[in-house]
């Protein structure tokens, strides 16, 4: 169990990598690098990370993975009306236009081993956080008479982050956003089809 102040060490680690991961990329950055930028010695780093950087770069994508959920707040967490859906679709937008053609979560998961027990737990916790949150946007929606009954929440919002992820492999491959802008608003326009009340 750590001690508060040895929380706050290991989160500066791991904040310090992911800064390092995003300027140079997984393969580029050292140990060395993370020690000097998080102000930390190796005797600290391997205290918290005892199997070194491959033990570290989990820890950077796990907090990498909760980013993602955290940048779409607080709109992701208050689904409840077409103002509130509209407001989480451009934050989703802006998280992924800043983020550019580079994805440190994508990278992370790529060094680390795409196929690896370890990094398909936070793939898919992430997309399981992710698609609840959505679902529970579209249940209440449904329940207010906003979205037409006729719309299945799991599977409209399991076939929502898929297609956001789809855009997002474009907007990475080509640096343009067009492509989950659309995507986006086709999908909002999908949950409007049948709407009882606007807001």
């Amino acid at each position: 169990m750590l001690t508060k102040k040895g929380a706050a060490t290991r989160q500066r680690i791991i904040t310090a990598a992911s800064a390092q991961i995003r300027e140079r990329g997984a393969v580029a950055t050292t140990l060395e690098d993370i020690c000097q930028r998080s102000g930390t010695g190796k005797s600290q780093l391997f205290h918290y990370f005892p199997d070194g950087k491959e033990q570290l770069l989990l820890a950077v994508a796990e907090w990498e993975a909760d980013q993602v959920i955290k940048d779409q707040q607080p709109y992701l967490g208050d689904l409840t009306s077409w103002t509130a859906w509209r407001r989480w679709r451009d934050a989703v937008v802006e998280r992924y236009r800043r983020q550019g053609v580079h994805c440190p979560l994508g990278v992370l998961i790529t060094e680390i081993g795409r196929h690896t027990p370890a990094t398909q737990a936070i793939t898919r916790r992430l997309l399981e956080q992710w698609q609840r949150q959505v679902e529970t946007g579209i249940e209440q929606m449904r329940a207010s008479g906003q979205i037409t009954r006729e719309i299945d929440p799991t599977r409209t919002a399991g076939a929502l982050i898929a297609a956001i992820q789809g855009g997002v492999t474009i907007l990475m491959s080509t640096g343009s956003a067009e492509h989950l802008e659309s995507v986006l608003d086709l999908c909002l326009d999908y949950l409007r089809t049948g709407t009882h009340t606007a807001s």
